[in-house]
């Protein structure tokens, strides 16, 4: 796990001009990260904040209560089932949430989530309570951005994107770039790490060999994980793909699940 911990301000950077700004907030189980970005350029960053000062902000105040261009709020979800777009209804949404087996306390979202699949999901109601400082019609899927930005990069059939965050894996693959498969795994190891990996590449009919993987999220370039990986595929790096400007002290893969919801707000996908 990496102990990394990012906080920077653009000398530039203005509340006063907030009208010109993007605010992008990606939300954790008990924290959240926030980014603001000035067009295509990455003017603020820091991560790491307790959940409640969304809903009653002290350090963050003026920052969260400045009036933005636009706010994009990334939801975590606690389960989540892909349904193609021909099949969706809204009016089946209450069906469709029957597979996520809803708990009290647990609200169910449904948005689609490329031009071929919705994601219904569900999310911790306190977690919903305080999107809603933001406007709920500003939330998105907390990965929406960063599964747009590799479909967007042209990934080759044998690729395999992770996003690491603690010790859950998200990875996403595309065919032909479309979106082939999505899934969320927790590990405890870096060998259930590779064994979530090797089941991901089985189910696709890859040879582990042919497998080029990039990862991003919570790991460092010395991270013994990618030395791991290395042993049983053919490819093992970060994701350096960068979504917006960044200074050179910031770490494009550490910053570009949160710095891909900018793409939600660009494309007015919110």
């Amino acid at each position: 796990m990496s102990e990394y911990n990012y906080n920077y301000h653009d000398d530039n950077f203005s509340l006063d001009e907030a009208e010109r700004y993007n605010l992008l907030i990606q939300i954790d189980k008990a924290t959240f990260s926030y980014a603001i970005t000035d067009q295509d350029k990455l003017v603020a960053c820091a991560d790491m904040h307790p959940l409640d000062e969304l809903t009653n902000p002290q350090e963050l105040l003026d920052l969260l209560s400045a009036k933005y261009k636009q706010v994009v709020v990334g939801l975590p979800a606690n389960g989540f089932t892909l349904i193609p777009q021909s099949l969706f209804s809204q009016d089946h949404v209450t069906d469709f949430a029957r597979f996520l087996d809803v708990q009290p306390g647990e609200k169910v979202s449904a948005q689609a989530l490329d031009s071929h699949n919705t994601i219904i999901y569900k999310t911790d109601s306190t977690i919903i309570n305080a999107a809603e400082e933001f406007g709920l019609r500003n939330s998105v899927f907390s990965s929406k951005g960063w599964i747009m930005a590799i479909a967007q990069n042209n990934p080759a059939d044998h690729d395999l994107y992770l996003n690491l965050n603690e010790s859950q894996v998200e990875i996403v693959a595309f065919k032909g770039n479309v979106l082939r498969f999505y899934n969320r795994f927790a590990f405890q190891n870096n060998d259930e790490l590779t064994y979530f990996i090797a089941l991901v590449v089985n189910e696709l009919g890859l040879q582990p060999a042919d497998v080029h993987i990039y990862l991003n999220g919570d790991i460092d370039t010395d991270d013994k994980r990618i030395e791991h990986l290395a042993e049983f595929f053919g490819q093992v790096q970060l994701n350096r793909l960068q979504i917006v400007q960044i200074p050179a002290e910031i770490s494009a893969h550490q910053i570009l699940s949160l710095a891909a919801l900018s793409l939600c707000a660009s494309s007015g996908a919110v």
